[in-house]
């Protein structure tokens, strides 16, 4: 039986749907997710996010799977500063969660508590900070299973690789030189007990041995600069990089170069590269200033700080995270070209 959202004065199975959230909704839980009907499922939501955890909350009962759903101001002030008991105990009764909500400053350390839980049990995960509607309506449409298997062939070809290069019209030159002893980890929307994966997906990912180069950022910066400073096409961030450790940035924006240098030097390995990413979600027709399906958008992006260790097999560490993302890339993995200006050059 269904398991209600209970007392909650948002009970999610009471909110008007909105039927344009059905199809991206009943992808994540039947296509992305695989949920089955004797499967325990965990929803994480917040207020401003209760509409589109509705429309999931209401494919999970279609389907007869029980649940229980969590508003987060509901149970403790935000930002949070951990998370709230209540969420871990019912993710460690649960094979899968799902959190869509709208990230706020200095909470990746509770978002951090909550995939250590998912790590341990092996939950089929769902991650889907920032969602909003215009993703719910292009990200989460895509036809996953196409972007999986152009994903498999991308992740086929960089685990052979030592070194992928990168260029973009506006000024992009870096090289990734590869570290064998790290793992490519394919996150195509479809999910995995062995990895938790962003929604909507169409990715690639490991930890670098080492970056070094030029990375126009015409795209957008993650975390919450992303809400703070949207896309970047008029006024992009140039970010230098030797040794894996960010060396520059500039922008005519001075507040978003401000902003990023703080965040990307608030702690010791805070300006490392903790992750180097290809985006295969070939659906995705340009970059929208949400980086939650930005980072998807094919092309190549890096991330400042987490390296994930625990699925890259990284040894070090970092409390923040911070992902970077730009337009129209050349990609060679080794000497072979396989995105031109945008394009992928291998057939899904």
């Amino acid at each position: 039986m269904t398991i209600p959202v209970g007392s909650s004065p948002k009970q999610l199975n009471k909110i008007a749907l909105d039927p344009e959230f059905a199809p991206g909704a009943r992808n994540a839980v039947s296509v992305c997710l695989r949920v089955q009907p004797d499967e325990r499922v965990c929803v994480i939501t917040d207020e401003v996010t209760a509409d589109i955890a509705a429309a999931i909350v209401h494919e999970l009962e279609t389907l007869g799977a029980p649940y229980r759903a969590w508003v987060l101001e509901e149970l403790a002030e935000r930002p949070l500063t951990g998370l709230p008991q209540e969420i871990v105990d019912d993710l460690e009764t649960s094979q899968v969660s799902i959190l869509a909500v709208q990230a706020q400053r200095n909470e990746l350390k509770s978002r951090m508590q909550m995939t250590e839980v998912v790590n341990r049990r092996k939950i089929r995960h769902a991650h889907m900070v920032n969602i909003n509607r215009q993703i719910m309506l292009e990200g989460m449409r895509a036809d996953f299973l196409k972007v999986d298997r152009l994903s498999q062939k991308v992740v086929e070809m960089v685990r052979k690789a030592s070194k992928i290069r990168a260029t973009t019209a506006a000024g992009t030159d870096l090289t990734a030189d590869l570290n064998p002893d790290y793992r490519w980890l394919k996150t195509s929307g479809i999910i995995t007990p062995e990895t938790w994966g962003n929604l909507p997906g169409g990715e690639i990912f490991t930890t670098p041995g080492e970056v070094n180069g030029t990375f126009v950022i015409d795209g957008v910066v993650g975390d919450y600069l992303c809400a703070k400073f949207g896309s970047l096409r008029e006024s992009p961030l140039t970010i230098h990089m030797k040794g894996n450790r960010l060396t520059e940035a500039h922008s005519e924006n001075r507040e978003l170069e401000d902003d990023f240098w703080r965040y990307t030097h608030s702690e010791e390995n805070s300006d490392r590269v903790g992750e180097f990413a290809i985006g295969t979600n070939i659906d995705l027709k340009d970059v929208i200033g949400q980086i939650l399906q930005d980072e998807k958008y094919p092309g190549v992006h890096i991330a400042f700080g987490n390296p994930y260790g625990a699925h890259t097999g990284a040894e070090w560490d970092s409390a923040t995270h911070i992902d970077v993302v730009g337009r129209k890339f050349n990609i060679w993995v080794d000497d072979e070209q396989i995105m031109r200006e945008g394009k992928f050059l291998l057939e899904a």
